[in-house]
Parts: C-alpha cells; structure tokens; sequence
C-alpha cells in the first residue's frame, strides 16, 4: 500500500500534467481570490502548498487558507526595514551577498549575535528577510539556503525554545518549501541538548533539509561544497571568503528593496514611510505588471 502511494506522489512531481491537475483542483477548491491574495497565489505558489501536504488538495487547501488568513492579519509584504533595523544592527540574520550554486538567496544566521528581547519584533524581522531572500530569487528559482554560524553561541544567549518554535512555525506553516537546505555549522556541544527539543517541532520534510556541517567530518564538510562554492563561503562556515555584516551598507541595500516589493505589491511606500501608523495600501492599487507572473 505504501509503496503504490509513494509512486502516486511521485508521480505528481515529476508528472508536469498531473500536477497541473492538481494544481487546478486546489485552485477551484480555494475559489475566487482578490488583491493581494491573488497576486500570492501564483501557480508556483500553489505547488509548494501541494508538496508540502504530499499532493493532498484537501491538506493544502487547508495550509494555503491559514497563511492567508495570516498574511492578512501579519501582513509581511508592508513591513519596511525602517520598522525592523534595530534588529539587524548585529547581522544576526541577514541576506548573502552571494547565491548558491543553484542560484538561490542566501540567509546567514548567527544567533550568537542575538541583540533584542522583543519575540514579536525578532519575527518581524525574519518575516521581512524571508520576503527579501524571496524577491532576490532569479526566475525560475522558488527557494532559499540558510547558513547557520554558531561563533559565540552560548546557553545563556541562545534562541529560547520559544522563538526557535515560532520560527519554525513560520517557516513550516507559511513559507511551505521555501526552505531548501539549511546548514548548521559546528554547533557546540550544547546545542545537542536544545536540538533534542526543537527538533519536535520539525515536520519530517523540514527534518530532512537539516544538516549539521563539522569541520572534522569530511562527509559533512563534502556535502556543503555541493551547495556552495568556497570561493563565495566565509571562513566561518570553512569558506575562502571575508564574512563583512556592513549594517549602513545591508540598510542602504535594504530600503532600495523596499521600493521593489512596494511597487511589486502595488504598495504607496511614501505614506508608510511617513509613519502615521495607516499603511496608506488599504486603498486597492492600481494592478502592477512588473514581471509576467509564473505559470
């Protein structure tokens, strides 16, 4: 039974006419979207939410109608950087200036850096780069990397459980594949501790994308070269290159993105900027064609 339901799953990923079928049922099953719900689900969109429930349009019906309903209420595409800079003052994540091989955006996370105390700002502000990595992808490309860099991590400033679970969350719930590998390098001892509890929170998809990098352990050390040339990798992460968080030059890089996702989103940034807490896109926005949606 089991391995006629894997073939079936299967075969919807490497099926183009099946999966088209199925994305079509999802589609019909969500019914008429509007604004900016509309303008999310593309047909790539609707395909990550099938894969991420194994092709099952009544599983992602169900997921793509929570982070809707999330997305209207958290609105990740009007925060600005303005709003969340204080949070990156100390590059404890933050986009790569480079791609990996396959040309996906970069994420850099290095908790040890941890500078805030507010949970709902810090998912401000991973939200706000999750949208970034995700308007830095070349077409075609629907995913990201993260790199996770321990240097002076410690038990006393680590991620609490709680936030590492929110994160999770988020991640898993609204960003469905998204995520394409994450790499842990040289965590310490520790960590094995807090991983043994975090790791619940990890569907098995995601549990899968995990993948602890040692130094020592050339297999680990192999299998990150696949994904990154090390001429673009930090030394932090066994790379060649200077990792240089420059917090005025990534703020300067990050306000001109907001004028892109502003005008891709039919966004008025100019009376978000003014700060007088109404968005100023509650009016519908002309429809912007920046880019023909993918199909």
């Amino acid at each position: 039974m089991l391995s006629r339901w894997t073939n079936s799953h299967h075969d919807q990923e490497n099926d183009p006419h099946q999966a088209e079928l199925k994305v079509n049922e999802l589609k019909d099953a969500i019914g008429p979207l509007s604004g900016r719900s509309l303008q999310f689900c593309t047909n790539a969109c609707f395909r990550r939410y099938l894969e991420a429930r194994n092709w099952n349009v009544e599983k992602s019906k169900k997921m793509l109608e929570e982070t809707l309903k999330w997305r209207s209420t958290f609105k990740p595409e009007e925060i600005q950087w303005n709003e969340v800079a204080i949070e990156g003052e100390t590059g404890k994540i933050y986009r790569a200036n480079f791609h990996d091989r396959n040309g996906r955006s970069v994420l850099i996370l290095r908790p040890g850096m941890q500078n805030t105390t507010s949970m709902d700002n810090q998912m401000r502000h991973l939200v706000y780069l999750l949208e970034n990595a995700i308007l830095n992808l070349p077409e075609g490309q629907e995913q990201m990397s993260w790199l996770i860099d321990f240097t002076g991590w410690s038990i006393t400033n680590n991620v609490p459980i709680k936030s590492a679970r929110e994160t999770i969350n988020i991640l898993q719930n609204h960003y469905p594949e998204r995520l394409a590998i994450a790499f842990l390098y040289n965590p310490p001892r520790i960590f094995e501790a807090f991983w043994k509890i975090v790791k619940y929170f990890l569907d098995a998809k995601t549990f899968q994308k995990v993948k602890f990098v040692y130094p020592k352990n050339k297999d680990s050390v192999e299998l990150m070269r696949t994904y990154f040339d090390e001429q673009n990798l930090p030394k932090e992460f066994g790379g060649k290159a200077l990792l240089n968080y420059d917090y005025e030059e990534f703020s300067k890089m990050m306000t001109q993105d907001d004028v892109k996702s502003a005008a891709l989103w039919g966004l008025d940034i100019k009376l978000q900027q003014a700060g007088n807490g109404f968005s100023g896109a509650e009016v519908a926005p002309e429809p912007v064609c920046l880019a023909p949606a993918a199909s």
